[in-house]
C-alpha cells in the first residue's frame, strides 16, 4: 500500500471516528516513535535510585538506606523523595511526547493557532505531500493573507514553520491533535521543541533542540497574537482603545481596553522578530527570546538559561519542565498576579487577552457586561484551578517561589501531583547525542583539541561530568546582552519561601495536602539569587554544559552566535536563520573563541532591525583561543573538534 493512501485511510479513519461519536466523545493523538524511528536509542546508565529535593541517591546508597528506618523516612514521599525506576522513565517518555496538561485550550481557543493564517486543512495538505519522506521544516500553504508588520503572507505562500515529522510518519513531532465534542484543537508537547528530526536520516533525536522551530512566526500567523503580548515589548497604553469598550476594574474604574486591531498588528510584529530555534519564555513585557535548549541534560544544573530552574527535584530540572506548561503554555493564569508583574489590573490584563480569543466562548466583550475573569470561570475546563491548564495549585499562589513562578505545578488527573514533570526529568537526564564517528586522525585531533581547551581555561568554568562547573556568572562578567538575565527580578515584589507538595499527593490535591519546603539558605540561595536577578543583583546566565554541541548551534543564550558554511557571508541571524540557512556548528563555535569572527558576527545583527528587536547581539563571554591568544588556526580547528565530540558524559560521576 504506498504512503499516500495510508495517510488517506488514516485521516479518513480519524474524521469518521469523530462523526461517528459526535459531541458526546474527546479523543487525541500525538505521535511517539519507537527505537527504530531513532537516531540516538542509547540511554545513560541509570545510576541515581532517589532524587531528594535534588539530592542525587545513588543505587548503593538507596540500599544503605532502606535497611534502617530512619534511612527509609529520608526517602520518603514527605520528604521530596522521587523514586526512580523503569515505570517513572517509561511515563517520562510518553509525558515528553504526549502530555499538553491542556494547553490546547489556551493555544486553540484562546490564541487561534488554528484560526489564523495556518489552517488544519493547509497542515494536512502540507503532510500528504511529504509522502512518507519526512522533513525538519514542514512548509505549509497560507491559507489567506495576513500582515505581520512591513511583510504579508500571500494566500497559497508557503512559510517554513520549522515543524518536524519523521520519515515514515504523517505527524507532527510534538503536536497533540485533539477531537473535542465537534471542535479540533492541537496541543503541544516537550517534543516539540526538544527533538528533532536529523535531516539526512529522517529519524529523530531526542533530546536535540528543534533549532529551526519558527515559534515566534506560528504565533504571529495565528488569529489572537496579543494573547502572548506580555512576553514582548508591544504596550497595550501605546494603542489606547474606544471608551465604549471599557472594562470595570478591581477598584470599581472604568478603563478602556487597547485597540484590538492596533494592538494585535504590535504584538505580530514582536513574536514574529524571534529568531527560528527561539522562544520567549519570560513575562516580562520585554521580547528576549533565547535559544531552545537541548535535553542532554543529566549533571547540566542549573537550568534555564539564566540558572533560574535550579532548586527542588532532580536541581530544577522539574521547575523548567514545570515553567513550560504552568507558565508559558497558558497566560490566562497570571491574572491575580497581574498587578505585582506588569502593572496592569487583572480584569484589564485578562480583558486584554481574551477580547480577541478564537472561541465565542472565551472571547470576552465589554458589551456583555461581565467581567473578562467571569468569561474565563465560566468556560474553564479546570474548575477550581486559576487559568485553564491542569494545575495543582501551592498556598502560596500567586507569589513566585523560587521553585515556580506562580505557585502552580502542572499536573495530570488520577496520578501525584507533578509525577509527569518529574518522570520527564528522569527520562531526560539518560539522553545523550548521538555518537560522533571517529577514526585514528580524528581521535588526535580532538586529543590535540582538548590540550587547547585546558591552555585556554575553558576547563575552568567548563569542568565536571557534563563540562559545565553548575555555577550563575554575574552579567556584569559574563558580558552577553543584559535584558533576560532581569527578566524575573519584579517576581521579588511577591515571593513565598519555596515548597512543593509530598510527591505521593494525589491529584487533585485534598484540602490538607502536605507541603515539602525546600531548603535554601548560604552560597545555594546567593546562586539563586543571582539566577532571578534579586536581592540588588543584576542577574547573570548559567555555565552551560557542552554535551551534544553537534546538535545545537547556534550558540549564547540569544542565538547570537551563528555562522554558515560560508563565513565571509552567512553571518549572524541575518545570513543564517532569517535567511533559512542552518548555522553550521563548525564555524558557529570558531566565532564563539574567535575575535575577529565574532565581530563580524555583532556587526551583522546589529545590522538588523529585527534582531535588534529580538534582542540578538551574540556579544559577550569573552573567552579566546584565536591568534591574538597564542592559538594557531590548527589549534583552533582542534578544540572546535574537540567540542563536536563531546557526546556523553565525561566520567568519573561524582558521588553525593
Amino acid at each position: 500500500m504506498g504512503w499516500p493512501l495510508r495517510v488517506f485511510i488514516a485521516s479518513a479513519a480519524f474524521v469518521g471516528v469523530a462523526v461517528a461519536v459526535g459531541s458526546l466523545a474527546r479523543f487525541s493523538y500525538a505521535p511517539m516513535p519507537d527505537d527504530g524511528g531513532l537516531l540516538n536509542p542509547g540511554r545513560s546508565a541509570m545510576e541515581t535510585a532517589y532524587d531528594v529535593l535534588g539530592r542525587r541517591v545513588l543505587r548503593d546508597e538507596a540500599e544503605r538506606l532502606n535497611q534502617t528506618p530512619e534511612g527509609r523516612a529520608a526517602l520518603a514521599p514527605d520528604r521530596g523523595a522521587v523514586a526512580i525506576d523503569a515505570a517513572l522513565v517509561k511515563r517520562g517518555r510518553e509525558a515528553f511526547y504526549r502530555e499538553t496538561f491542556g494547553n490546547e485550550v489556551f493555544l486553540s481557543d484562546v490564541m487561534g493557532m488554528l484560526d489564523g493564517g495556518l489552517t488544519p486543512y493547509e497542515v494536512a495538505r502540507a503532510l500528504l505531500l511529504l509522502k512518507g519522506e519526512g522533513t525538519p521544516n514542514l512548509r505549509v500553504r497560507m491559507a489567506r493573507d495576513v500582515t505581520v508588520g512591513d511583510r504579508t503572507w500571500k494566500k497559497g505562500e508557503l512559510v517554513p514553520t520549522g515543524l518536524d515529522v519523521p520519515r515514515g510518519s504523517p505527524f507532527i513531532l510534538g503536536i497533540r491533535t485533539f477531537y473535542d465534542r465537534g471542535r479540533l484543537r492541537m496541543g503541544i508537547t516537550c517534543a516539540l521543541c526538544h527533538a528533532a528530526v536529523d535531516p539526512a536520516s529522517g529519524k529523530v533525536v531526542e533530546g536535540a533542540p528543534n533549532t529551526d522551530l519558527n515559534a515566534g512566526l506560528l504565533m504571529a500567523l495565528a488569529s489572537n497574537a496579543s494573547a502572548y503580548f506580555m512576553h514582548g515589548s508591544a504596550d497595550p497604553a501605546a494603542h489606547p482603545g474606544d471608551p465604549s469598550r471599557s472594562v470595570t476594574t478591581e477598584d470599581g474604574m472604568k478603563t478602556a481596553l487597547p485597540d484590538r486591531a492596533a494592538f494585535e498588528a504590535a504584538a505580530k510584529v514582536e513574536v514574529a522578530s524571534w529568531p527560528a530555534g527561539s522562544f520567549d519564555s519570560s513575562a516580562d513585557r520585554e521580547t528576549n527570546p533565547t535559544s531552545i535548549p537541548s535535553s542532554f541534560s543529566a549533571y547540566g544544573e542549573p537550568y534555564s538559561w539564566s540558572g533560574r530552574a535550579g532548586i527542588g527535584p532532580f536541581k530544577g530540572l522539574s521547575a523548567l519542565n514545570n515553567n513550560v506548561h504552568a507558565a508559558n503554555s497558558d497566560t490566562t493564569q497570571q491574572t491575580r498576579a497581574a498587578k505585582t508583574l506588569f502593572g496592569l489590573d487583572p480584569q484589564v490584563y485578562l480583558g486584554t487577552v481574551l477580547q480577541g480569543a478564537a472561541a465565542e466562548v472565551l472571547r470576552y466583550d465589554p458589551a456583555s457586561g461581565r467581567r473578562p475573569t467571569e468569561v474565563l470561570e465560566a468556560a474553564d475546563p479546570t474548575p477550581g484551578a486559576p487559568g485553564l491548564n491542569s494545575y495543582a495549585v501551592l498556598p502560596s499562589f500567586p507569589a513566585t517561589n523560587y521553585m515556580t513562578d506562580n505557585g502552580l505545578l502542572a499536573s495530570v488527573p488520577g496520578e501525584p501531583v507533578n509525577y509527569a514533570n518529574n518522570a520527564m526529568s528522569a527520562f531526560q537526564n539518560l539522553l545523550r547525542p548521538p555518537e560522533v564517528p571517529t577514526d585514528a586522525g580524528r581521535a588526535e585531533q580532538v586529543k590535540r583539541g582538548r590540550a587547547a581547551f585546558e591552555r585556554a581555561g575553558c576547563a575552568g568554568c567548563h569542568a565536571g561530568p557534563a563540562l559545565t562547573n553548575n555555577r550563575v556568572i554575574p552579567i556584569e562578567e559574563i558580558g552577553t546582552q543584559p535584558s533576560r538575565a532581569h527578566a524575573t527580578v519584579r517576581m521579588e515584589a511577591r515571593l513565598a519561601p519555596p515548597e512543593i507538595f509530598a510527591t505521593d499527593t494525589p491529584f487533585p490535591p485534598p484540602a490538607d495536602a502536605r507541603t515539602v519546603p525546600i531548603p535554601l539558605d548560604g552560597a545555594a540561595l546567593k546562586q539563586v539569587q543571582l539566577a532571578w536577578g534579586h536581592a540588588g543583583t543584576k542577574g547573570g546566565y548559567k555555565v552551560p554544559n557542552l554535551v551534544g554541541l553537534a546538535w545545537s548551534a547556534p550558540y549564547l543564550h540569544d542565538s547570537g552566535v551563528a555562522v554558515g558554511l560560508d563565513a565571509d557571508k552567512q553571518l549572524g541571524v541575518p545570513g543564517t536563520l532569517d535567511a533559512g540557512i542552518s548555522p553550521d556548528p563548525a564555524n558557529s563555535l570558531r566565532a564563539l573563541i574567535d575575535r575577529d569572527l565574532r565581530g563580524r558576527v555583532v556587526a551583522a545583527n546589529a545590522a538588523s532591525g529585527k534582531a535588534r528587536m529580538a534582542r540578538v547581539t551574540g556579544e559577550g563571554h569573552p573567552y579566546w583561543a584565536d591568534a591574538q591568544a597564542g592559538f594557531s588556526e590548527g589549534d583552533q580547528a582542534a578544540l572546535v573538534a574537540y567540542l563536536l565530540s563531546v557526546d556523553r558524559l565525561t566520567m568519573p560521576v561524582p558521588v553525593p
